[in-house]
């Protein structure tokens, strides 16, 4: 959500277009730039739940301000961080999850079962009241239909953008990457990127009890590397240890730059239990990189009728994943050429594609609402 909004508001700058951000963390570049006036809210106990309603109150204290001085300002506003009813570009959709915490400690739990009592009322309340709502799939355009009862009309999707840096990894790069997280040229690598906190959306429990049964089969012969920050780091590193798999599984921990990772690698893995989209997966395909990932999560939309047997039907059963991979194993250039279409297609669409995009729909919006109000009775 972060890298679309900055990307967003990186080319209204580069159009002409006075942008103010109000956000809990604004990048650094935008910050500073001529064309935009920033305003950075701190997050209340490190939660961005608990601050929704300082980054709302301030959110729309501006907007009115704005809207005052410039009737024809446009607001975007993400999902329940501001309670404004013209243009909501939805990232996720609260009712479409709730969080499995099973093995968290009752704190988090009750914690978890708070915020999202919070989120759903706010959904219920500010998301029928936007005058266009933006999903970022097809995915995320269902729930919200399903979950809200918003009219249909005014539900758009716009997928989100690449970056001009994910493109197709050279074997300079490879060995360079392979290099830098120490795991030898020949060895075929597999990547998991995804928090790793108390919550199971990401999916990491499928993929270690996939991971396990496959390395039981003595011609399994890939390694495994996890990328994630998150509560529950220390304790999977344990798990690990304690398998006799430290040799094949190596956890890092929160990675900056993931594509330094996804230049490393074979394959990605992501099998999420809910993901609106999942820009690591788009990012490993952008790369050349082909991606295993749940069928439900939006960037499936993005898959070829070739790349279908990289779709997991059930994230729940690791069975199935580890026949998927197991099958990519086996035909890993195969996989990799049926990528190269896909990637291609997707990096067609970059970020500022997307921005023209919003851009597009919110002036079609505009001149609509100028014809009726033209075409009122006076």
């Amino acid at each position: 959500m972060e890298r679309a909004n900055a990307a967003f508001a990186k080319y209204l700058t580069e159009i002409g277009a006075s942008v103010h951000l109000v956000s809990y963390r604004i990048e650094p570049s935008l910050a500073i730039h001529p064309m935009v006036t920033a305003r950075e809210i701190p997050m209340l106990a490190g939660s961005a739940t608990l601050g929704i309603w300082r980054l709302d109150r301030i959110g729309r204290r501006i907007a009115s301000e704005l809207k005052a001085r410039e009737p024809e300002t446009r607001v975007v506003v993400n999902g329940t961080n501001c309670d404004w009813p013209d243009i909501n570009w939805i990232h996720y959709v609260h009712h479409a999850w709730n969080a499995r915490v099973e093995a968290a400690p009752l704190w988090y739990k009750a914690r978890t079962m708070a915020e999202r009592q919070i989120n759903l009322r706010r959904e219920r309340r500010i998301l029928p009241r936007a005058r266009i709502l933006i999903a970022n799939s097809e995915r995320t355009r269902n729930d919200l239909l399903t979950h809200l009862q918003v009219s249909a009309e005014r539900v758009r999707t716009i997928y989100l953008g690449t970056d001009d840096d994910w493109r197709e990894m050279t074997v300079a790069r490879r060995d360079e990457a392979r290099l830098r997280f120490g795991q030898p040229p020949e060895v075929p690598l597999v990547i998991f990127v995804g928090a790793m906190g108390y919550d199971l959306r990401k999916g990491f429990d499928t993929l270690w009890r996939a991971w396990q049964e496959l390395c039981a089969n003595p011609d399994w012969d890939a390694r495994l590397i996890v990328a994630g920050g998150g509560r529950r780091v220390k304790s999977w590193r344990q798990r690990v240890a304690n398998s006799g798999l430290s040799w094949r599984v190596q956890i890092i921990g929160f990675v900056e730059k993931v594509s330094d990772l996804i230049a490393a690698a074979d394959l990605l893995v992501s099998p999420v239990r809910y993901e609106a989209y999942g820009l690591n997966v788009q990012e490993a395909l952008c790369c050349g990189v082909p991606a295993i990932v749940s069928a439900s999560a939006g960037v499936a939309e993005q898959y070829s009728n070739e790349l279908q047997e990289l779709l997991l039907s059930n994230p729940d059963d690791p069975h199935e994943l580890a026949a998927r991979m197991s099958n990519w194993r086996a035909r890993m250039d195969t996989f990799k050429s049926l990528t190269a279409p896909v990637a291609e297609r997707l990096r067609s669409h970059n970020w500022r594609d997307m921005a023209a995009q919003i851009v597009a729909l919110a002036r079609s919006d505009a001149a609509t609402q100028i014809d009726s109000r033209s075409d009122s009775p006076q």
